[in-house]
Formats: structure tokens, C-alpha cells, sequence
């Protein structure tokens, strides 16, 4: 691989950045289970030294976000935004939660019921 040289621009949307920033690690270090609506919230903020996308992942985290949004903001594919979630979970940087489950309908006995004493009245 050959270093950029004068005049010329290191490519921000190029794969040598991605593996770069994934130390070239195509999946997490350690089995995590995220997917596209896991909440990652941020432990603490950012510690000196920091990889600057983690930083900006533990930044963005204060309040729950989900992956695909995290993703988003950092303008990063998925995957790696899986590798450096990984990293900081390990490292008890940031938590993750499944999403809230959607609310359970009740039951439609119950609601005729209710409606047939509403009736009533």
C-alpha cells in the first residue's frame, strides 16, 4: 500500500480508512450480540488517548442510541461500527440493552368487555 504523497489526498471514504480504523478486523474480538436496534449508552465519557471514533461513539451515547443510528451519525458502515462497539464493551465504556419490546396489545375479550360495561353505565 502506498502512502498518499504531496498534492495527493488520503481518500475519507476508502476501505485502506476502514481497515485502518478496524486494525483490520472484519468481526468483534469478543461474541457480542448487536444488531441494528441494540441501545448502546455511554459509561463515562471519553478517556485521552482514545481512537477518534470511539471518542465520537462515547460522545454521541450519553442518551441511548441504537447501532444503525450510532452508524449514521459517524457516517461509518455498520460492521465497523460493530468492531469499535465491541472494543469499548469490553473495555466498560459503554452498555448495551436490547430495544424496548413493542407494548403487547391487551386482549380483545377484555376490551369488548370493557366496552359492553361502558354500556352499561
Amino acid at each position: 500500500m502506498t502512502q498518499p504523497g504531496p498534492g495527493q489526498h488520503w481518500d475519507e471514504g476508502g476501505p485502506e480508512r476502514l481497515y485502518v480504523i478496524t486494525g483490520g478486523r472484519s468481526g468483534s474480538s469478543a461474541p457480542t450480540a448487536l444488531d441494528l436496534v441494540t441501545l448502546i449508552v455511554a459509561r463515562s465519557g471519553p478517556k485521552p488517548g482514545m481512537q477518534p471514533e470511539q471518542a465520537a461513539i462515547v460522545r454521541l451515547c450519553q442518551r441511548p442510541l441504537s447501532v444503525a443510528e450510532i452508524s449514521a451519525y459517524l457516517g461509518l458502515p455498520v460492521s465497523v461500527v460493530t468492531v469499535l462497539l465491541s472494543d469499548l464493551l469490553a473495555d466498560g465504556r459503554v452498555t448495551s440493552r436490547p430495544p424496548v419490546p413493542p407494548a403487547r396489545l391487551p386482549d380483545i375479550a377484555l376490551i369488548e368487555a370493557v366496552i359492553d360495561g361502558l354500556q352499561k353505565l
